[in-house]
């Protein structure tokens, strides 16, 4: 687990200190066409004069094989050896697809996150998770390799258009619901916005190493963290399948929340008046995500290929309460199904 997440005002000149350190032989910069144009003028001054800029294209339909080999060859043209450093500038798909080209480069070079969403800020960067989607199903490519260091500046977050700065907070209400009741209970009165969103980053990544510690390979307790991700990636995956109906990572976890409750509820695990708490408070910060009921079934299909699956038996983590999710947890298609009609009837 990495104990070097800097969080704050501080955290771009101390990742300038550490890439001034003599051991490095070449800085390598992965951006997308976005944060290129809003977040790199912001880290330029923190880079070394001769640092080398690797762009691929933003989105999530981006985060493939294709755009690993544009990585590999760009870091192969300049010669890159095994003492440099790839510092991924960007959000979940750039930190997940960066460090995932890292650790296959010469069998694994350094690299490290400088997450510029509240999604990579409060998740996708920290625990060491890294991959690609495949085939349509998402991060079906992927390894466990820890950056270096992980580099949050909340001045980012002022790049984000309101849709991306929401989807994160997806992520920040999957952890409250998990682990953290009393912090669901304030903050669902308080509303989603702030003015100041270090103490909520600093939460969410605290409480994601905490996690991430004791598992960091996920052989258990990890697989909490995928609440709401079941159905989230398989509703995500299938929408990225539907030109013009794609929805962003934490719109997909949103209606995830919804749907997982509904089935802990059905698993005799969690109470419905929680539900109806849960629902309420998704509902009020996200609206809702439009598919036929008839596409319910196809959607719960890709569950099929979720990576906490084991011997043919979709394994999903619900809760038992607010603040209290269990994992290994296993449900069939035919509930995610319902599930997910049941989020449609809403």
């Amino acid at each position: 687990m990495e104990n070097n997440v800097i969080i704050g005002p501080a955290a771009l000149p101390a990742l300038a200190d550490y890439l001034r350190r003599p051991g490095i032989s070449r800085v390598f910069v992965l951006v997308d066409d976005n944060t290129r144009t809003h977040c790199l003028p912001r880290l330029q001054p923190h880079l070394p004069a001769d640092y080398c800029l690797i762009e691929m294209s933003a989105g999530e339909e981006y985060k493939t094989l294709n755009s690993c080999e544009l990585v590999w060859t760009c870091l192969t043209e300049e010669q890159a050896d095994r003492h440099a450093v790839l510092v991924n500038l960007g959000g979940g798909v750039v930190t997940d697809l960066g460090g995932f080209a890292a650790a296959l480069y010469k069998r694994g070079i350094d690299f490290i996150q400088v997450p510029t969403t509240l999604l990579a800020q409060v998740d996708a960067s920290v625990g060491g998770k890294t991959g690609v989607d495949f085939r349509g199903f998402k991060n079906q490519l992927g390894v466990f390799q820890q950056p270096t260091g992980v580099y949050i500046d909340p001045v980012f977050l002022q790049t984000l258009d309101p849709r991306q700065l929401k989807a994160g907070y997806a992520e920040v209400l999957k952890h409250w619901l998990i682990a953290d009741a009393a912090a669901f209970d304030h903050n669902r009165r308080l509303g989603w916005l702030t003015d100041n969103w270090e103490p909520i980053i600093r939460e969410s990544v605290a409480l994601k190493q905490r996690i991430v510690a004791d598992d960091p390979l996920e052989a258990g307790p990890r697989k909490l963290l995928n609440f709401g991700h079941t159905v989230g990636h398989a509703l995500e995956s299938y929408l990225l399948t539907q030109p013009g109906r794609e929805v962003l990572h934490g719109e997909a976890v949103a209606v995830g929340l919804i749907c997982e409750s509904w089935l802990s509820v059905q698993h005799g695990l969690l109470d419905a008046s929680e539900l109806g708490r849960i629902e309420t408070f998704v509902l009020s910060v996200f609206e809702k995500v439009s598919f036929v009921s008839l596409e319910a079934e196809i959607i719960a299909g890709f569950a099929a290929q979720d990576k906490k699956n084991a011997g043919g038996i979709i394994n999903c983590t619900l809760l038992q309460s607010i603040g209290q999710g269990v994992y290994n947890q296993p449900v069939t298609l035919a509930e995610l199904t319902e599930s997910l009609r049941y989020y449609h009837r809403l």
